[in-house]
């Protein structure tokens, strides 16, 4: 299966059934207190770039958020795929397109919050994969045992690019 991965609005039937099935996958992995969601509001605010991912037929298949806090950091947040196209390399298609998009941004440092535990050992090795490396807790997020947190320093000539 080839995607396509594009710049969308959140605020489209599809893409909102993708953010409900996300805070249903999440639901029983942690406690929900230790759940930092955005609704599809909040993703279409202006300090957020929503991302998604669309098989051939153009069915919304994935999606992933670059959410800018400052002229220098960014943070991935979001990231889901379907259950069915697990595997085939989805996740990496957005997590490459956030990248980039950070890039362009002139954003030099990316981080990520995500869970703990079997369920999240998918995402974890998408985000080794893809260059990120283990840190300590992240912008406001409590170090709770709950939560993973990443990071990314981008390359400067990688922004020049």
């Amino acid at each position: 299966m080839s995607v396509t991965v594009a710049i969308e609005t959140p605020l489209q039937d599809d893409v909102r059934e993708l953010v409900d099935g996300l805070n249903a996958h999440l639901l029983p992995l942690s406690p929900i207190e230790f759940q930092f969601k955005m609704t599809v509001e909040q993703m279409a605010e202006p300090d957020t770039t929503v991302f998604v991912a669309r098989d051939d037929d153009g069915k919304a298949v994935g999606i992933g958020g670059l959410k800018r806090h400052d002229t220098a950091l960014g943070e991935v947040k979001r990231m889901f795929t379907r259950p069915e196209v697990r595997g085939q390399r989805v996740g990496s298609a957005l997590l490459d397109a956030i990248v980039i998009e950070a890039e362009k941004q002139g954003l030099n440092h990316l981080v990520l919050e995500t869970g703990v535990g079997e369920g999240f050992a998918g995402a974890w090795r998408l985000y080794e994969r893809s260059g990120f490396t283990p840190c300590g807790a992240v912008l406001d997020y409590p170090d709770s045992g709950h939560s993973a947190f990443f990071e990314r320093h981008l390359t400067k000539s990688a922004q020049t690019a």
